[in-house]
């Protein structure tokens, strides 16, 4: 496949994710915002969640769900979202929080949060509000904003891709962070996951303050 070929399909999806969110929004006239999470399975670390509201005129191609981008091109897309969206709210729910109230409502909470940091920053830039809620599968109960709950959202919603990779790259960050602290579990590669050198690392150590307790119940 050539460059050109590659970026006309990018463009193409591109605009195919526009069209979707747009569905949402009675032509123009209400404001979509879209979450996604990062880190529900690992066994150590916080999970992270993002909310973005993009413009209408939101033009950066290759954004798809985290998931499927490598670590650099996800890196690129950060620096772009962060530019060009009109609102970016973050969430973060710690291991404490995790092991307390489960990864389910820590998500949640986590979300719950990042909505409330975008709306914010939403009202300060424009004076608007969110009116409508794109998530990936996941219905926010405490919230009271029109909410659509979308079954692998982050390969069909433009807002809940950029979310993930902005959930994605800020969690990986803060699990860089913690494998400074604790060198011995792989963190900078696994970024917390059950890998073999992570599970080495606590036969070798034991557990870390940022570990989940309730993910290691068998060991």
């Amino acid at each position: 496949m050539t460059k050109e070929e590659r970026n006309r399909l990018l463009q193409e999806k591109l605009t195919a994710m526009k069209e979707f969110d747009s569905g949402f929004t009675v032509g123009g006239s209400l404001v979509a915002a879209g979450t996604d999470e990062a880190g529900r399975g690992p066994l150590a670390g916080p999970v992270v969640a993002a909310c973005v509201v993009l413009p209408e005129d939101f033009d950066v191609i290759g954004v798809d769900d985290s998931k499927k981008l490598s670590e650099k091109k996800r890196e690129e897309l950060f620096d772009k979202i962060q530019a060009k969206a009109l609102a970016i709210g973050v969430g973060i729910s710690d291991n404490i929080t995790i092991d307390q109230i489960n990864i389910l409502q820590a998500t949640k909470k986590a979300m719950k949060e990042a909505f409330l940091e975008a709306e914010t920053r939403l009202k300060e830039k424009t004076g608007q509000r969110i009116d409508v809620l794109l998530a990936d599968a996941v219905t926010l109960e405490e919230l009271d904003v029109p909410q659509e709950a979308i079954i692998k959202g982050d390969a069909k919603s433009l807002s809940i891709a950029a979310a993930s990779i902005i959930a994605k790259v800020t969690r990986d960050r803060i699990m860089l962070e913690y494998h400074r602290q604790y060198p011995w579990y792989g963190f900078d590669r696994n970024k917390g996951y059950g890998t073999k050198a992570h599970y080495q690392g606590i036969g070798a150590y034991g557990i870390t303050p940022i570990h989940r307790k309730t993910f290691l119940k068998n060991l």
